[in-house]
């Protein structure tokens, strides 16, 4: 096994007033070449956007984006027609394919809203462009494993991602054991800890700390807190 660790404190930081946002690897401004990329897993930016504000509409293609909304809610708008708001609980991603424009909003006019955004390569360029939604059930992931990301090749629970890539959510009770098990051993896992502190793979981390492990199948999980982690299974190649 081996193991990539990043500290919450490493991480890029960008403060534009309004928006607020932690790099788990290299994005805009913030570059590390150590730090480009894990696998398949692009971006993982950790986003606080003010009240009323928001991204514009932009540009994207050839990237699975994923929406992670941890509290506040979220309006999106995209060329494909597609209008929601996003909310805690829910998983939202955009195949970009062979291109797509959106904008991300504040839905709140007093309220921040705080969400993760995760870039994944895709399997395969120029694809259609698609859109997903789906609200989880959070007692579905006290002390086992919720998939909410899954391939569009199979038959899992989760909105579908055009990649040999599952996320998973999980709450841990303090002192909890658990091991996660890889659907392709090939595969590595990135964890990324929303809140709390656990022993993973015999690594420490804590709230906001990321580990990357590859050439394994599982990974042994121990809650030194109650706990509530990310982890995202992707290709290496």
């Amino acid at each position: 096994m081996k193991a990539t660790y990043h500290q919450a404190d490493s991480r890029g930081f960008a403060n534009h007033g309004w928006l607020k946002s932690n790099h788990t690897f290299s994005f805009a401004n913030y570059y590390d070449p150590k730090r480009t990329q894990f696998g398949a897993l692009r971006v993982l930016n950790d986003d606080h956007v003010d009240a009323g504000m928001g991204f514009g509409r932009h540009p994207h293609r050839d990237m699975e984006i994923v929406s992670i909304p941890l509290s506040g809610e979220l309006a999106h708008a995209d060329s494909m027609g597609n209008k929601t708001v996003i909310r805690e609980g829910e998983v939202q991603i955009m195949s970009a394919g062979t291109g797509i424009q959106h904008s991300e909003m504040n839905n709140s006019s007093s309220d921040a809203v705080k969400f993760l955004q995760i870039w994944v390569f895709p399997e395969k360029q120029n694809l259609t462009p698609r859109y997903d939604q789906q609200k989880f059930d959070k007692a579905q992931r006290l002390n086992q494993f919720q998939t909410v990301v899954s391939p569009v090749s199979s038959s899992d629970e989760g909105v579908k991602i055009h990649q040999n890539a599952w996320f998973s959510l999980v709450d841990l009770e303090e002192a909890k054991k658990l091991t996660y098990t890889l659907h392709d051993p090939t595969n590595g896992v990135y964890l990324f800890v929303l809140k709390g502190e656990l022993k993973a793979a015999g690594n420490d981390l804590k709230t906001r700390d990321g580990l990357g492990l590859t050439e394994t199948s599982e990974v042994e999980l121990e809650a030194q807190t109650a706990v509530e982690l990310l982890l995202m299974e992707v290709p290496m190649h």
